[in-house]
């Protein structure tokens, strides 16, 4: 995000003014005041025209990491979803713009990943260990519960990592997505 709004009406120009002056068209400055990343030539052209440093019309590294917040606690649809723990933070992720909440969502989404996959194996499996060591208890039951607390677990470190440091406690070393 960028300062460029706030500078251009202390300066009581409108965007086509702006435009006008810096030399940079009205759609670019349009999309700058929407979000678009300033960089470059338009940053100096424009800094120059405001009469003020290029610095100041970028934001201070404020992380908002709301929406990683929110993808993360939708991995929790998992509890209830096979799967869902994938699907919507991945759906989420997907319709992200924020380049820093789109990295913490696939990290949270690669985690979710892996617990599903080794979840599945385990599941199909169970019933065959069962069998071959004449277990009596339900096994299945116990490892669908270990893997729904670990998942619940998960999300709740990872959401209190989050609020204290905005960064994830518990993702992959190497990203697959």
């Amino acid at each position: 995000m960028n300062n460029v709004k706030y500078w251009r009406e202390q300066r009581n120009l409108t965007q086509s003014e702006l435009a006008e002056k810096s030399g940079v068209s009205l759609r670019t400055i349009q999309r700058i005041e929407a979000g678009s990343p300033l960089k470059g030539f338009t940053l100096n052209a424009i800094s120059k025209t405001l009469e003020t440093n290029p610095e100041n019309l970028l934001d201070k590294e404020t992380e908002n990491i709301e929406r990683a917040k929110t993808i993360n606690f939708s991995a929790l649809a998992a509890l209830v979803i096979p799967f869902g723990g994938i699907i919507f933070p991945w759906f989420l992720t997907s319709k992200t713009k924020d380049s820093l909440n789109k990295n913490l969502g696939k990290k949270i989404v690669e985690v979710q990943i892996i617990l599903a996959f080794f979840q599945s194996i385990s599941l199909i499996i169970c019933p065959f260990v069962q069998k071959e060591f004449l277990i009596r208890k339900p096994i299945f039951i116990y490892l669908l519960l270990a893997f729904l607390m670990m998942k619940l677990l998960i999300v709740a470190i990872n959401g209190i990592s989050l609020n204290k440091t905005n960064k994830l406690r518990i993702a992959l070393k190497n990203s697959f997505l």
